[in-house]
C-alpha cells in the first residue's frame, strides 16, 4: 500500500488525510501543535470559549458542491447551522446600516435611509444578484478537467467575469465614494485598506446573500475535531507535537522528513499542508523557488497580507436582539502609531455553551498590515513589554465598548489577546497572516496546482494556492492533492 506523509494538521492536512484514506492509501498527519485544526481553532479562558476562526463558512447551504465536500469530510454532518439575518450592522452616528441576507430587504432599508442613493443602491443589489450563478468550484481542479469540463466551467463563470471586469480595478474607497450618505460611504470605505479591490467584497457578500455562508454550531475547534475523528475512523494516523524541520531530498524525490524531536518519516508521496513561505524558505531552504510565489512574497505593496489582533472578552450579560456582528466608529487609540478608528465586534449569544449561564463571549478583530508584524515581533523579544502592550490594547477595546454600550460598564472581562506573532507561533503563519494574499488593483489573482518544479513526490496544499484563501480553499486543495496523486497512480478518485 502506497503511503502519503502529510505535513500539517490544519483543514488542508485533514482534508488530504481523509481523501488519502478513502482512496486506499496509508497516511499519516504530522502536526506541530498539540491539537489538530491549525488556524481553525478555539480556546478556553476563565470559563469562556473563544472561537478563533469562523466568522462565516462558505458551504453551509444544502445541495451545493462546497456543502457536499464539507459533509464528505465529516465537518458538517448532523451539525446545526446558525443563520444571522445580517452580515454586518454598521452603526454610524447618522444611521445604522445593516447588510441583510435578504437583498430586497437590504435595498428597501438602505433606500429609506438614503433616498438620494437609490440608483447606486439598486445597482449594488442587482450586481450581487448576478453572482447567484457563481459556485465555489469544489469538485475538480482546472488542471484535471477535460476540455469539455473546462468550457463548461468558463461558461458558468460568465457573470463572475462581468463583476471582476466592472469592480476589479476599483478600490473599496472609490466604490464607497459613489454613495452620498456618510454612513454608506464610510461603511464601504472602511472594510479594508483603500487599495484593495472592490470585487473582493462582492464575491464575499454574494455567498451570504444567496445563503451559502452561515455559521456551524459549536464553532471552529469543534468542526476541526469532527474532521480529525473522521480521519481516525477511516484508519488514518495523526501525531501531534511533531514539528517538521527538515526535508531530505535525493535527486528529484523526497526521501524522508525530519521532526524537531528527531523522529523521521518516510512515504511514497508527501503533501505539505502548511504555510507556503515556510515550505519554500524553511523546509526547502530556498532551493526550489517558485517564481509566482516569490513575486508575491517580495512585493507587499501589490500583494499585502493581513493579520489580526484578536481580543476575547467575557460579558456578564446577554445581547438580546443585537446583531451578531457590529462595527462602529470609536474614539481612536493607536497600535504601532496607527490610529484605530472603528471596532468590529462579534457576539456568541447563540452559543450558550461558550459562556457561563447568563453571560456572553465577545470577540474583536483588529486587522494588522504592513510593518505591524515587525512591531509585535520586536515587542515579543521582551515578554514583559509584549504582555503589557497586549493588555493595553485589550483594555482600550473594553473602554470603547463601554462607551458604545453603557450597560456593559463594569461587566466586561478581558480574557485573551492574540497578536500576529501568535499566529506565527502556533501555525508558522508567514508574517502572522490568517489568510492568503488579498486582491489589490495591481495584484494578479493566482490559482496554483501545488506542484513543485524539480520534485516529483511533494506537493503543496492549503489556502495559499487560491485567492483569497480561507477554510474552503484549504479543504478543496487538500482534496485536490490526493486527486493528483490518484492520477499519477492511475486510480479512480473516490469521494
Amino acid at each position: 500500500m502506497k503511503k502519503i506523509v502529510i505535513i500539517g494538521g490544519g483543514i488542508a492536512g485533514l482534508s488530504a488525510g481523509i481523501f488519502a484514506q478513502k482512496n486506499g492509501f496509508e497516511s499519516i498527519i504530522l502536526e506541530k501543535h498539540s491539537i489538530l485544526g491549525g488556524e481553525c481553532t478555539g480556546w478556553d479562558r476563565d470559563g469562556y470559549h473563544i472561537d478563533g476562526c469562523i466568522h462565516w463558512l462558505v458551504g453551509t447551504k444544502e445541495g451545493t458542491p462546497m456543502n457536499d465536500l464539507w459533509k464528505s469530510l465529516g465537518a458538517l454532518e448532523g451539525v446545526g447551522i446558525y443563520h444571522p439575518d445580517a452580515f454586518l450592522s454598521f452603526e454610524h452616528e447618522s444611521a445604522t446600516i445593516n447588510i441583510y441576507r435578504d437583498i430586497e430587504k437590504m435595498k428597501t432599508s438602505w433606500t429609506a435611509i438614503s433616498p438620494q442613493d437609490k440608483e447606486v443602491i439598486e445597482e449594488f443589489c442587482e450586481d450581487l444578484k448576478k453572482l447567484d450563478s457563481f459556485e465555489v468550484d469544489a469538485e475538480k481542479p482546472m488542471d484535471l478537467m477535460t476540455l469539455k469540463e473546462k468550457i463548461k466551467k468558463m461558461v458558468s463563470m460568465k457573470d463572475a467575469g462581468m463583476i471582476m471586469k466592472k469592480y476589479g480595478k476599483i478600490t473599496l474607497n472609490e466604490f464607497g465614494n459613489r454613495f452620498k450618505h456618510p454612513a454608506l460611504k464610510e461603511m464601504f470605505s472602511t472594510f479594508l485598506p483603500e487599495h484593495y479591490s472592490a470585487a473582493f467584497l462582492f464575491f464575499g457578500l454574494a455567498t451570504f446573500t444567496k445563503d451559502e455562508s452561515s455559521i456551524p454550531i459549536g464553532g471552529s475547534k469543534a468542526m476541526a475535531l469532527r474532521m480529525a475523528e473522521k480521519y481516525q475512523a477511516l484508519g488514518g494516523e495523526m501525531l501531534t507535537n511533531r514539528e517538521v524541520i527538515e526535508i531530505e531530498i535525493n535527486t528529484k524525490n523526497v526521501k524522508k522528513i525530519v521532526c524537531k524531536n528527531g523522529e523521521s518519516y518516510t512515504g511514497d508521496y508527501y503533501i505539505a499542508a502548511c504555510d507556503a513561505h515556510f515550505l519554500f524558505q524553511n523546509l526547502l531552504k530556498g532551493n526550489y523557488t517558485d517564481k509566482k510565489y516569490a513575486m508575491r512574497f517580495t512585493n507587499p505593496q501589490d500583494y499585502p497580507l493581513a493579520s489580526n489582533m484578536y481580543i476575547g472578552i467575557g460579558y456578564e450579560g446577554e445581547m438580546g436582539d443585537q446583531q451578531r456582528s457590529v462595527k462602529f466608529p470609536i474614539k481612536p487609540f493607536t497600535i504601532n502609531q496607527t490610529p484605530i478608528e472603528h471596532l468590529l465586534v462579534n457576539h456568541y449569544g447563540y452559543e450558550p455553551s461558550f459562556a457561563p449561564k447568563g453571560h456572553t463571549v465577545l470577540t474583536c478583530a483588529i486587522n494588522q498590515f504592513g510593518d505591524d508584524y515587525e512591531y509585535w515581533k520586536n515587542l515579543k523579544k521582551d515578554t514583559k513589554s509584549y504582555k503589557a502592550e497586549k493588555e493595553r490594547v485589550g483594555q482600550a477595546v473594553i473602554e470603547r465598548l463601554t462607551q458604545k454600550f453603557p450597560e456593559m460598564k463594569r461587566k466586561l472581562k478581558l480574557l485573551d489577546v492574540a497578536s500576529p506573532v501568535t499566529y506565527e507561533r502556533y501555525c508558522n503563519a508567514y508574517r502572522g497572516a490568517f489568510m492568503g494574499f488579498l486582491p489589490t488593483l495591481k495584484g494578479k489573482m493566482m490559482a496554483h496546482t501545488g506542484k513543485i518544479k524539480g520534485l516529483k513526490n511533494l506537493m503543496l496544499s492549503g489556502q495559499w494556492l487560491q485567492p483569497p484563501g480561507g477554510l474552503p480553499n484549504a479543504a478543496i486543495t487538500g482534496k485536490d492533492s490526493v486527486m493528483r496523486i490518484c492520477k499519477l497512480e492511475k486510480r479512480t478518485f473516490k469521494t
